[in-house]
C-alpha cells in the first residue's frame, strides 16, 4: 500500500504542487486588488447631535485597561509582580475605524466591536509591549473616523477635538485618581499620537510633570524635533525625559501620495535606539504577530530621512506582506521585543537616577 502511495505521489505531485501554488497566487492578486480599490468615504455634515455621550472617567467602565481589569490574554505580557512597579503606563491606541461606509464622525465607547478591536488587536498588540515597564492604563475615547484626517476642514477638525477632549480627560482622571506621584511613560500610535502630542504640550512641556516623564513612545504621525519646548528627542537607548518617533514602510517605498511628506521628521531607530542606520538580523529581538508568537531576527531595517524601511519580515505569512509598501500598522508589533526591552532599560534608569 505504501509503495502505491508513492509512486501515485511521485506520478502527480508537480500538478498538486502547481495547482497550490496558483490558488495561493489568486489568493494574494484578491488581496492586492482589493487594497487597491479607491472609494469614497460616505459621510455626514458634522453636527453636535451626532457626537456620542462623553464618557466619564471616573467609572472604570471607561477605561479598556486598568491594573485592576487587565484580560487573561493581556497579563501574559504583564509583568508577574505588579505590585512591585514603580512606573506608569498611559497608551492611546490608533485609529480603528476606517469603514468607508461608516458614516460616524466619532465611535461611541459602548461600539462592542470597536471595543473589541480596542482589547483584543491594538492593547495586545501595542500596548503589551511596555507592560513589564509599568502598569497600564488605556482609556476609551470616541475616537475620529480615519477620514478625519483627509476631510479636517469639512469635519474632521471637530471630530478630532471631541476625540481629544476624552483622552484630556482621562489623563486628567489618571493624574487624580490613580497616578499618585509615579513616574510615566506616555505610549501612542498614529491618532493615539495626534493626541498625544497635544497631551505632551498641555502637560509635560516646560512644566513640573516633566520630571516624571520616563518616555514618550509616539510613532505613526510626522514629528518634528522641535515640536516640544523642552521635551528632546532621545538618541541613545538609556536617555529620559525625552521622546522617540518613527513611521515605517517596506524598503525603498514613500508614503503613496506625498514622497516628501515624512521628510525631515524625527525617524528613530527602534532596535538599537542610536545614530546607527542600518541594522542586522541579529539586532532585531522579536515581531510579535496576531497568533501571539514572537519571531525573532525576522527583519532588517535603515534609516532614511523621514522614514525607517525594514525589509519583508520573515514569519509564516510572509509572502502575503510582501505586497504590502506601507507598514503603518506594524510600527509597534514589527520591532515589539526591542520596545519591551528598551522601555524597561529606560524606567530602570530613570528609577535608578531619580
Amino acid at each position: 500500500m505504501y509503495l502505491q502511495v508513492l509512486i501515485w505521489w511521485k506520478k502527480n505531485r508537480m500538478r498538486i504542487i502547481n495547482k497550490s501554488l496558483v490558488k495561493l497566487f489568486c489568493l494574494a492578486a484578491y488581496i492586492l486588488l482589493l487594497s487597491s480599490c479607491k472609494s469614497t468615504y460616505q459621510t455626514q455634515t458634522f453636527s453636535k447631535a451626532t457626537i456620542p455621550v462623553a464618557p466619564d472617567y471616573y467609572k472604570e467602565s471607561s477605561w479598556a485597561v486598568l491594573p485592576s481589569k487587565y484580560t487573561e490574554e493581556f497579563k501574559k505580557y504583564a509583568s508577574k509582580k505588579m505590585d512591585t512597579l514603580q512606573a506608569d503606563v498611559f497608551y492611546v491606541y490608533p485609529t480603528l475605524n476606517s469603514d468607508k461606509k461608516d458614516i460616524r464622525w466619532n465611535v461611541s465607547i459602548e461600539d462592542e466591536e470597536q471595543k473589541n478591536k480596542i482589547v483584543n488587536k491594538a492593547v495586545l498588540m501595542q500596548a503589551s509591549a511596555f507592560a513589564s515597564s509599568g502598569k497600564v492604563y488605556v482609556p476609551f475615547y470616541r475616537q475620529a473616523h480615519i477620514r478625519s484626517y483627509k476631510l479636517f476642514k469639512k469635519g474632521g477638525k471637530q471630530a478630532q477635538e471631541v476625540a481629544y477632549l476624552d483622552v484630556k480627560n482621562a489623563f486628567e482622571v489618571y493624574l487624580k485618581k490613580y497616578n499618585k506621584g509615579r513616574p510615566i511613560i506616555m505610549v501612542g500610535h498614529s491618532q493615539g499620537t495626534t493626541h498625544l502630542l497635544r497631551v505632551l504640550k498641555e502637560f509635560f512641556d516646560d512644566k513640573p510633570l516633566q520630571k516624571r516623564l520616563i518616555a514618550a513612545y509616539i510613532p505613526g504621525i510626522r514629528v518634528k524635533e522641535k515640536e516640544f519646548k523642552t521635551i528632546q528627542v532621545m538618541t541613545s537607548p538609556n536617555e529620559t525625559g525625552g521622546f522617540v518617533s518613527w513611521n515605517t514602510f517596506k524598503k525603498n517605498n514613500y508614503p503613496k501620495k506625498d514622497k516628501n511628506w515624512y521628510k525631515g521628521s524625527v525617524t528613530t531607530n527602534p532596535i538599537t535606539w542610536n545614530a546607527s542606520k542600518k541594522t542586522t538580523l541579529k539586532q532585531h529581538k522579536g515581531f510579535l504577530y496576531t497568533n501571539g508568537k514572537l519571531y525573532k531576527n525576522a527583519l532588517k531595517i535603515e534609516i532614511t530621512d523621514g522614514l525607517v524601511w525594514s525589509t519583508n519580515p520573515k514569519f509564516p505569512m510572509r509572502l502575503f506582506m510582501s505586497f504590502l509598501k506601507n507598514y503603518h500598522a506594524g510600527d509597534i508589533n514589527l520591532f515589539w521585543q526591542n520596545i519591551r526591552e528598551n522601555s524597561l532599560k529606560r524606567t530602570n534608569t530613570w528609577l535608578r537616577n531619580k
